[in-house]
C-alpha cells in the first residue's frame, strides 16, 4: 500500500485488513471497531476507514496532470485521504506517532465509540496516557482546523502557526474521544472536496500539503520542552431565536420552548416545517430547510448565533457538497476522464 489509489479503492472490511496485516505484530486490533498502532511520540493521528458510498471504487478517474481523483462510484476522499496520510506521516516520521483507524464514523463514530469503552476499562498500551496532543485528518478542503466543543486559545493558536485556519464542523471522532482523554484534538483538511456525492474528488497536492504539515507537527511534539494541550470543554448559553410562525426560546435541557402557553417540545420531531427564521438571508432559506434533515432547529441556531449566517452555507457544503470547483486546478481545465460513465 504505498499510492493513493491502494486505499481508496478497498471496502472498509478489505481495508480493515490491509492495515491489520501492514501493522502486524504492533496494532492493537478490536475486530470491526478499530487498529491502534502504538508509537513513541506522544501524539495520536486518527482517521477513519469507511465512507458514505454504497458501491467501492472501481474506476478511478484523473485530470490530465494526474493531480485530481474522481470516481463514478464516489472516491471516498473522506475518509481515505486521512487514511493514506496516516500511512505516509508514520513512514516519514523518525519517531513514530500513534495511529488509530476507526470504523463506521460516517454512521455515528461508532469504532470511535468502542474505543473509548476500552480506553475507560484500561485495555491499552502502555503511554496513551502520555498524548499531547490529538489530530485527526478527516476535513474537506486544504487548510481547515476544526475544534467542535474544545476550546483551547494556546493550542489552537499552535495549529494556525502551521498554516491552518480555524473552521467549523458538528462531528468527528475527536468529538468523541477528545474528552474521553483529556486530551485536545483538531480535524485538518485532507485535501478531498463535494464530500458525500459522487462529484466528490481529490486534490493530491492538497493532501500531499497537509501530510507535509502534519510531519512537522509530529517532530515538534518529540521536543522536551512541548506542551501538553488539555482538553477544555467550551461554554454555551442559552440562545434566543425568533422563527415565523412564533418565538422560541432553549431551555437548559436543549428543548425548544414556545410563548409561555405552550409546552415544551422537540425542535426536530415537532415543528412544522416552515419554521425558518425570518432573519435568514433568502438564499439560504433552501439550504437551511434541507439542514434540518440532518440537524436539530437548536443546532442550526447555536451555530448561526455562534458564526453567523454563513455558517449555513458551510454546513451544506460539508454534508451536501457544492457545485464542482475547478479553482484549484491549474493549466488543464478539461479532464481526460479515459471513460464513458456517466453520472
Amino acid at each position: 500500500m504505498k499510492n493513493l489509489e491502494d486505499f481508496v479503492k478497498p471496502t472498509q472490511k478489505e481495508l480493515f485488513n490491509l492495515l491489520r496485516k501492514k501493522y502486524r505484530g504492533v496494532a492493537v486490533v478490536h475486530f470491526g471497531s478499530y487498529i491502534l498502532v502504538p508509537g513513541q511520540a506522544p501524539i495520536m493521528l486518527l482517521a477513519h476507514m469507511d465512507t458514505v458510498h454504497e458501491k467501492p471504487v472501481k474506476h478511478i478517474c484523473k485530470s490530465l496532470d494526474g493531480n485530481i481523483l474522481m470516481s463514478p462510484q464516489g472516491i471516498g476522499g473522506d475518509d481515505r485521504c486521512g487514511v493514506y496520510a496516516l500511512a505516509k506521516v508514520h513512514e516519514a516520521s523518525p519517531v513514530k506517532p500513534w495511529l488509530l483507524f476507526t470504523c463506521d464514523e460516517e454512521i455515528g463514530g461508532l469504532g470511535a465509540e468502542k474505543f473509548v469503552a476500552d480506553y475507560r476499562k484500561g485495555k491499552m498500551p502502555e503511554g496513551l496516557d502520555t498524548m499531547k496532543l490529538l489530530v485527526e485528518i478527516d476535513r474537506n478542503g486544504k487548510k481547515d482546523a476544526v475544534y467542535y466543543s474544545c476550546d483551547n486559545p494556546e493550542f489552537e493558536k499552535y495549529i494556525t502557526s502551521k498554516g491552518f485556519i480555524t473552521a467549523y464542523g458538528t462531528f468527528s471522532d475527536i468529538s468523541v474521544i477528545a474528552p474521553a482523554m483529556c486530551v485536545a484534538a483538531v480535524n485538518l483538511s485532507s485535501g478531498y472536496y463535494n464530500a458525500h456525492t459522487l462529484h466528490e474528488y481529490i486534490n493530491r497536492k492538497h493532501i500531499d500539503a497537509v501530510i507535509k504539515s502534519v510531519i512537522e507537527i509530529v517532530a515538534d511534539v518529540t521536543k522536551p520542552d512541548f506542551p501538553k494541550y488539555k482538553y477544555i470543554e467550551k461554554s454555551y448559553e442559552p440562545v434566543t431565536f425568533t422563527f415565523r410562525n412564533g418565538h422560541g426560546l432553549w431551555d437548559e435541557d436543549g428543548l425548544g420552548v414556545w410563548n409561555s402557553d405552550k409546552a415544551p417540545l422537540s425542535l426536530k420531531a415537532d415543528m412544522p416545517e416552515e419554521c425558518v427564521p425570518f432573519d435568514l438571508p433568502s438564499n439560504m432559506v433552501q439550504m437551511y430547510s434541507d439542514l434540518l434533515e440532518l440537524y436539530t432547529q437548536n443546532e442550526l441556531e447555536w451555530h448561526r448565533k455562534e458564526f453567523g449566517d454563513q455558517i449555513i452555507v458551510q454546513l451544506y457544503a460539508d454534508e451536501f457538497g457544492s457545485f464542482f470547483d475547478t479553482d484549484d486546478i491549474e493549466d488543464d481545465q478539461f479532464f481526460d476522464w479515459h471513460r464513458k460513465e456517466k453520472y
